[in-house]
């Protein structure tokens, strides 16, 4: 009789019995059975887990060592920066760097014109990247995916390549030269960025998933383009909003190349112009304090950063929903 009518037999004379007896089966593969197999999964999960912090915590120090060495650099006297021998944290902490930022540097005129040509740029992008996204996405008209798609062609083109033909378009308005005020520089800086193509294709892509019985069901209530945008559309897109609020708000804080083309004067330039001017050299040698730089450096890095912080959610949310359909 083989092993398995064995077993049968056996239950089957408990069953007749009526007991109460708990039968254990081992299943074996090969030689383990299964609570060797069983352990042998769980010790393998915990070793890829391992692996996957190791890795993990490795790539994050990579990406944090540089911030850390620009803070480290700020509290730094020049001589020690400029050593061979490089030490990874200050031997005299100089807080005194921070404050000749707030005393010789014009922090407060740089960071006002930061913040106003962020704030302007980021609320003409706003609505030219609605109008456009509603236009491509909802609106039936001739020509429409033929358009879009020289739309898209236009982001394979280098920005550098328009920086000279921007140039021609802001001087003939008179926003740049001798004669040129501050409201005069912040047109020049703000006017030619108003418009995206990724921020458009973005949006138009989230627009695309918002199901078109609902635009047929305002229609059929008899709501304007213009009320179902404002009302529906932008409140569902939200998120999306968000993200394209918070990119493009960081990247005219950052922006370096047409803010010291156009404002070629001390008054009208970004913090990012300001960190590369005349304030850090020192007038004897002629050579750059880079502790005082860099405190400068730092100062204008936290607001990006507790702003990214704060809103990371909403750049990871929005720019995962767009893309999915269209």
């Amino acid at each position: 009789m083989t092993s398995s009518a064995k077993m049968k037999e056996y239950i089957n004379f408990y069953d007749d019995k009526d007991l109460d007896v708990d039968v254990s089966i081992v299943i074996k593969e090969g030689n383990r059975s299964a609570d060797s197999i069983r352990k042998r999964e769980k010790v393998s999960r915990i070793f890829i887990t391992i692996i996957l912090y190791i890795v993990v915590t490795f790539l994050a120090l990579l990406m944090v060592f540089p911030f850390y060495w620009m803070i480290i650099t700020s509290l730094k006297n020049n001589t020690e920066i400029i050593s061979a021998n490089q030490t990874f944290f200050p031997t005299i902490v100089m807080w005194t760097n921070y404050v000749y930022v707030f005393n010789h540097f014009h922090f407060v005129t740089y960071m006002v014109n930061t913040i106003v040509v962020a704030v302007f740029s980021t609320l003409g992008t706003l609505i030219t990247t609605i109008f456009g996204a509603f236009a491509f996405a909802r609106l039936n008209f001739k020509g429409r995916d033929a358009l879009f798609m020289v739309f898209l062609m236009t982001m394979m083109i280098p920005g550098e390549m328009m920086v000279i033909s921007n140039y021609i378009t802001v001087a003939a308005f008179g926003w740049i030269g001798e004669n040129a005020n501050l409201m005069d520089a912040y047109l020049s800086m703000i006017v030619p960025f108003w418009v995206s193509v990724f921020y458009i294709y973005l949006l138009r892509q989230n627009f695309k998933q918002i199901p078109n019985e609902l635009y047929l069901a305002a229609k059929v209530d008899g709501k304007s383009d213009w009320s179902f945008l404002w009302k529906v559309m932008v409140p569902l897109a939200a998120p999306t909003l968000i993200s394209i609020t918070i990119l493009k708000f960081m990247g005219t804080w950052n922006s370096y190349v047409w803010p010291n083309l156009v404002a070629n004067k001390d008054e009208f330039r970004l913090i990012s112009n300001g960190l590369r001017g005349s304030s850090f050299v020192d007038p004897d040698s002629g050579r750059v304090e880079y502790g005082y730089q860099t405190a400068a450096t730092v100062l204008v890095t936290v607001p990006l950063f507790l702003l990214f912080v704060f809103f990371r959610k909403y750049i990871m949310r929005g720019v995962g929903r767009a893309g999915i359909k269209g």
